[in-house]
């Protein structure tokens, strides 16, 4: 079993709260519908991925993510499974805590360091059809090592000005991992959120985009729409698809999960066989839900008419 069946989705953006916890919950789960092995992988301290999936007290944790990484880094023996969860829609979760913070300090002078994500999910991933990346919004050590882990890249993005004009860095990072680490990383597509397209503002902001980057990355052509039954469903712990199935947004996702699942290999083979040995372990049902809500932007303004016809690969 070498994994090979298995794709690694990077949801990433450099800036905060565009949606990229909700679209690797709602990803996730809307695989593990269509009988995938799904497993979501927490990469940010805050961990708003745990929280909102109905881990509230993340710090309490025994063991997450960071402490597998640690021992990575420290050249130590891992139990690949341990500290994975098993949520109730069907999707393993591996949690996150702030403990991750302090690993990624620890991480800058440490040999290959870049890697130690791709080590620990060598372990992991002959368990699974999928594993998506929740990374933190910053272009730090944790989202390099995702981007070195990682098949492939969505870019959740508000159609707002302030959540587009970092994509040019975003993009430039992806061409150097892509350059130095990691030579089958590829841009699965950018994924509109958060999106009122009513409002002149987005539709304006989506043209935008479409004519800046629209002729080498792929814009999925549904919008995932700004909804409160999608910050509903992420404090009571649940994808849309259970929390509201019939909504817009559960169509939308689901249109998100079609285009990827059929890249997928239907024949896992003996895959699952290793995340069928993990131990179930109830999600909270009193969830509070998410509390990160710390946004942080790292990036550089490039006009985009500098932009236009500028390739990313």
């Amino acid at each position: 079993m070498d994994g090979g069946h298995c794709r690694v989705y990077a949801v990433v953006n450099q800036k905060g709260g565009v949606g990229k916890s909700v679209t690797s919950t709602n990803l996730g789960i809307g695989l593990a519908r269509h009988g995938r092995k799904v497993l979501i992988a927490d990469l940010d301290s805050q961990a708003s991925q745990t929280i909102s999936l109905g881990w509230p007290r993340p710090d309490e944790l025994t063991c997450t993510i960071a402490t597998q990484l640690g021992k990575i880094i420290e050249n130590k023996p891992i139990d690949p499974l341990k500290g994975i969860l098993r949520h109730a829609e069907g999707v393993d979760l591996l949690p996150s805590s702030i403990e991750l913070s302090g690993l990624e300090m620890r991480m800058v002078n440490a040999f290959e360091r870049e890697r130690a994500l791709r080590s620990l999910l060598a372990e992991i991933r002959p368990g699974y059809d999928a594993i998506i990346l929740d990374c933190p919004p910053t272009l730090g050590m944790m989202t390099v090592n995702a981007l070195a882990a990682a098949d492939r890249v969505i870019v959740p993005v508000q159609p707002e000005y302030l959540s587009v004009i970092g994509m040019t860095q975003l993009f430039d990072t992806v061409a150097l991992i892509k350059k130095h680490i990691n030579p089958g990383l590829q841009i699965k597509g950018v994924l509109i959120t958060l999106a009122n397209m009513r409002t002149n503002l987005a539709r304006n902001t989506l043209a935008i985009i479409k004519e800046a980057y629209g002729g080498s990355v792929r814009i999925f052509g549904q919008p995932i729409p700004y909804a409160t039954k999608i910050k509903e469903a992420s404090v009571a712990g649940k994808s849309v698809f259970a929390y509201e199935p019939n909504g817009s947004a559960a169509f939308a996702y689901e249109k998100l999960v079609q285009s990827n699942q059929n890249t997928l290999r239907r024949d896992r083979g003996n895959g699952a066989v290793l995340a069928d040995r993990l131990t179930a372990v109830p999600y909270d049902e009193k969830c509070p839900g998410n509390a990160g809500g710390q946004d942080r932007y790292f990036g550089t303004v490039q006009s985009f008419e500098e932009r236009k016809g500028r390739r990313v690969f």
